[in-house]
């Protein structure tokens, strides 16, 4: 279990499909990082930098985040990003 400080959220990548629309496979050289990821664990915001911070996403919610963002580390033989809430561009819904 990981449990991120001050404004930190911690996300796991969610695997982007193998083919293209038209059925083409990619390699994996071929395949970008992928920006969508699943929140894991959420830190508890307040001061950071001198500004509050009210953390807005929760564990559970897909979100889409900034391509280069975080630092990757394998916690349990899993793969995960630890970025800060502000590294998060959009939530998605449904």
């Amino acid at each position: 279990m990981i449990k991120p400080l001050f404004d930190k959220v911690v996300i796991k990548a969610i695997e982007s499909e193998e083919k293209t629309a038209s059925g083409i496979v990619l390699p994996g050289a071929a395949k970008e990082k992928p920006q969508l990821a699943e929140v894991v664990a959420v830190g508890p915001g307040g001061l950071v930098d001198g500004k509050e911070v009210k953390m807005v996403v929760k564990v559970g919610d897909r979100v889409v985040y900034n391509k280069y963002a975080g630092s990757e580390f394998n916690i349990d033989g899993e793969k995960v990003v630890i970025v800060r809430q502000s590294d998060i561009l959009a939530l998605i819904e449904g």
